[in-house]
């Protein structure tokens, strides 16, 4: 049971990560279509526009990531949700496009009216898309789905109660993350016109995220009552439990304009909300089908695992830098504080150790998956293959840190340029 379940472990931290990174992306298309007008309207989706562009594009592969990894491990599973909810599936795809089309399009507008254009195409496809994917949600969790090729009602399935409410809170949730991480930029970057205007979006929003989340336990209770009960006296209670308090939390934070620290509050209050489904729903996907019975084969969910957990060792460092450079404000400008560069020499270590380490928690992982067939053997093969990532993670970071550092580095007699 441990192995089958693992790879859906790693479908649902994805779905957290694309909840919480690309949520906040589709929010900031929220907050460019009712900034309004005028000047300060207009540095709005401008500071939307530039704080989201260095990273909804890597945000991406959280997505892609979710699909295929579920999709391997439990394909009958997939095949019946992709089926029977085509359609709100069908919109979210057309959303994403569309976005990233605008992106590409909007540097190279030549009036007004065609950035207006485009921004306003943008904007609809970034509520669009969250309402298509959490209606989808809303009927895997009303149990509107059921096993087989299109075997669920192709409307009813995703516009009901629960759907619309879920699709709702995932627009809700994307602005007010969004909010979040646009007041902590603005702040980073001395705008506090920007910072202010932000700051009252992300108090607004995540009031009303909390009114949506505990008016939706209404509508559970009437439309998904399982659910119901698991969030407010089963599994699923330690979750919401949770994410109230971190949602509260953030809404305290941000009130005292501590941002960076709502940055992380926010994401935990929704990734709780995540986890809640996913123990709410617990042992079974569907209905009628278990973790288990939906798992491949042990040998494909072997494959799964290893590449899941070999890739992590590129994708997470990589991801690691991308971050770096966009939190910390290098994408404004070529000059790096002196701090900064000592800092980053101090971070970096020597990388033979990790890598050798890294190497014998691969070769470890990947012999107990495949020789042993003992559940504890199985466990003390991911824990391998999760140092493996951890050690390659250690490896590989500081030298690509260091690297950045040197690139950035001001020369000596290059006067540094005032902001």
């Amino acid at each position: 049971m441990f192995l089958a379940a693992l790879p859906l472990v790693f479908s649902l931290a994805g779905l957290t990560l694309y909840t919480v990174l690309a949520g906040a992306d589709f929010g900031a298309g929220f907050w460019q279509l009712f900034a309004g007008r005028g000047p300060h309207a207009a540095r709005v989706r401008e500071h939307a526009h530039d704080s989201m562009a260095p990273v909804w594009e890597a945000n991406h592969v959280w997505l892609i990531f979710v699909l295929t990894v579920f999709w391997t491990a439990y394909p009958a599973a997939l095949g019946s949700i992709a089926s029977t909810l085509s359609v709100p599936l069908f919109i979210a795809a057309v959303g994403v496009i569309f976005r990233g089309a605008a992106y590409a399009l909007r540097s190279g507008t030549s009036s007004r009216r065609e950035l207006r254009a485009i921004d306003t195409i943008f904007s609809i496809s970034s509520i669009l898309t969250p309402f298509a994917l959490g209606a989808a949600i809303g009927g895997i969790a009303s149990s509107r789905v059921p096993v087989g090729n299109a075997a669920g009602p192709l409307f009813s399935s995703w516009l009901n109660p629960t759907s619309i409410l879920i699709g709702t809170l995932a627009v809700a949730t994307s602005a007010y993350l969004a909010a979040v991480y646009l007041a902590a930029d603005a702040a980073r970057l001395g705008e506090p016109d920007l910072e202010r205007d932000f700051r009252r979006r992300a108090l607004g929003s995540g009031v009303v995220v909390g009114a949506l989340a505990i008016g939706g336990l209404a509508v559970l209770h009437g439309d998904a009552h399982h659910l119901f009960h698991e969030l407010t006296a089963g599994a699923a209670l330690p979750a919401l439990v949770v994410s109230v308090l971190a949602g509260i939390g953030t809404v305290g934070l941000v009130f005292r304009r501590r941002f960076e620290a709502a940055r992380y509050t926010a994401a935990l209050a929704v990734a709780a909300v995540v986890a809640g489904w996913a123990l709410g729903q617990w042992p079974t996907i569907l209905p009628g089908l278990s973790v288990r019975q939906a798992a491949a084969s042990h040998d494909t969910l072997v494959a799964v695992v290893v590449a899941v957990l070999a890739g992590g060792a590129i994708l997470f460092p990589s991801l690691a830098l991308l971050f770096n450079l966009a939190l910390k404000g290098r994408f404004e400008g070529p000059e790096v504080a002196a701090e900064e560069i000592g800092a980053g020499e101090r971070r970096v270590a020597k990388p033979r150790l990790a890598t050798r380490v890294a190497v014998a928690c691969l070769i470890a992982g990947v012999g107990l998956l495949n020789v042993a067939d003992a559940g504890w053997a199985h466990a003390l093969g991911v824990a391998g293959l999760f140092g493996f990532m951890v050690s390659a993670f250690l490896a590989i970071v500081p030298a690509a840190l260091a690297a950045e550092d040197g690139a950035t580095r001001p020369d000596p007699g290059t006067p540094r340029r005032s902001r």
